[in-house]
């Protein structure tokens, strides 16, 4: 894979027939400039925001817009069925591009991503000065949505690579699989040019839904799960407007189209899978595996992946040496907090989702200042400064990808229904879990748990505020 990040030299532009919408649509790629990312522009409305092509802007639920394709929203702006776009980018490894677009779904096609790739190659690629940004896959994630029957995971690599298997049951589709190893040899050829496919029962429902308005038999591949009679396929005639025969070819596929790749359906669902991990919006280190996903699912596990890119993207901004199983080591910690000795009561953060918990450590020797005078005859640390350490954590969990927490200071709102229920003495370490109940642009409240040996010696919820130094 290329280290710099890329962009497209000239902006080219393409039209077409949106698949469910059926609304004729130009849509122009430009350059965009170092990590600009990839964002869509509706440019037939007044005063539209940009949409940025990440998983906080998808539109999703249990409708066709989550089931049939990706549909990404950002104030008025929506843009429909967006994977086929993003493949063609992620395939290309182009990182940053504008894509306007005057209606609100992107021309079909013949159903693949090779008519963006074609615009894409034509407009030309030129690397950057600025290196790509990735998510590095370093340990096995897994989402499993059991209702469908559909499984993913994701393995640590040094590259990104893609391996897919569908099985629906249906004679003329069979059980596939398909994966993709090198993007750079590979997309162009064997996977860009894979059409969508859909069974004969969803083009019925997507029509009595009012959905592919713009779909023709040369935009998809449809394959026939039941017999058909006169009635279907005069039906089937004025769902697609057309005045020629249709029939059921010998191989399950209505007018016995030819498939491009033996297993086309489950390399489309490749393709659609690398769109809509494109909204992850940064490029993948890892192997994703993925038995019979669809768009919904894809997104959620997206929203895994993103979720990670975030955490790592925090952790390598203040930790210099990757050590394991430690988030922050005392050299980061002191990065993001301005407590110093002897008041700086953290030694390690070893567990970190930004805004929702954190897992601190505190090595508690007997060379502690507070021991001398409490008490010198029997040391107990005393409960104010439990209490303390558990906020400290709780200051770092307010770190995000988008404020500096380093450049401010945290105070102590009010401490309710604190318990002590053990001593802390010399030797021990206690482990303070910190979870955040609520979270406002300015405000905090946290549940914090102190434990030694894990046995439970303090727990407090506390508010706070954030401050400018």
């Amino acid at each position: 894979m290329t280290q710099k990040q890329r962009t497209i030299k000239n902006e080219i532009s393409l039209e077409g027939r949106g698949l469910h919408t059926g609304n004729i649509t130009k849509l122009i790629f430009k350059p965009a400039g170092e990590n600009f990312g990839i964002r869509f522009l509706r440019t037939d409305i007044d005063g539209a925001a940009e949409i940025p092509a990440t998983v906080e802007y998808v539109v999703q639920d249990t409708s066709t817009d989550s089931l049939r394709g990706t549909t990404l929203k950002n104030g008025e702006s929506v843009v429909h069925t967006v994977e086929h776009v993003l493949a063609a980018l992620v395939g290309l490894e182009i990182d940053n591009v504008l894509v306007e677009i005057n209606a609100n779904e992107p021309p079909i096609g013949d159903g693949s991503a090779m008519p963006f790739v074609n615009k894409l190659l034509q407009a030309g690629i030129e690397e950057q000065a600025v290196d790509k940004e990735y998510v590095i896959i370093d340990e096995p994630i897994s989402y499993v949505d059991e209702s469908r029957g559909i499984e993913y995971a994701a393995l640590p690599t040094n590259d990104y690579r893609l391996t897919v298997m569908i099985d629906y049951k249906n004679p003329a589709l069979g059980s596939q699989h398909s994966g993709l190893f090198s993007m750079e040899k590979e997309f162009i050829s064997e996977f860009a040019p894979a059409r969508t496919f859909c069974f004969l029962h969803e083009v019925e429902m997507l029509y009595n839904q009012q959905l592919i308005k713009g779909g023709d038999l040369e935009s998809a591949i449809v394959i026939v799960d039941r017999e058909l009679n006169n009635d279907d396929i005069k039906r089937l005639k004025k769902m697609f407007n057309i005045d020629e025969n249709i029939t059921l070819g010998k191989n399950g596929i209505i007018n016995n189209k030819e498939l491009r790749y033996k297993n086309e359906p489950c390399r489309h669902k490749l393709l659609d899978l690398i769109g809509d991990l494109a909204l992850v919006g940064v490029n993948i280190k890892g192997q994703i595996l993925a038995a019979r996903p669809g768009h919904q699912n894809n997104i959620e596990f997206a929203k895994i992946i993103r979720k990670k890119y975030k955490k790592q993207k925090i952790t390598r901004k203040y930790q210099d040496i990757d050590t394991k199983g430690v988030v922050f080591d005392i050299n980061a910690i002191k990065r993001i907090l301005p407590h110093r000795y002897p008041f700086l009561l953290v030694d390690s953060i070893i567990d970190f989702e930004p805004g929702k918990k954190a897992v601190g450590l505190k090595n508690v020797t007997t060379n502690e200042p507070f021991f001398q005078g409490h008490f010198p005859q029997r040391p107990v640390m005393p409960g104010v400064l439990i209490v303390e350490a558990m906020a400290q954590v709780g200051g770092i969990l307010l770190l995000n990808d988008q404020q500096d927490i380093e450049n401010k200071l945290v105070f102590f709102l009010g401490i309710d229904k604190v318990r002590f229920r053990k001593t802390v003495q010399p030797g021990d370490q206690l482990v303070m879990e910190l979870e955040m109940l609520k979270n406002r642009r300015t405000t905090f409240k946290m549940a914090g748990k102190a434990y030694v040996k894990g046995q439970l010696v303090c727990e407090a919820e506390m508010m706070a505020a954030i401050a400018d130094q």
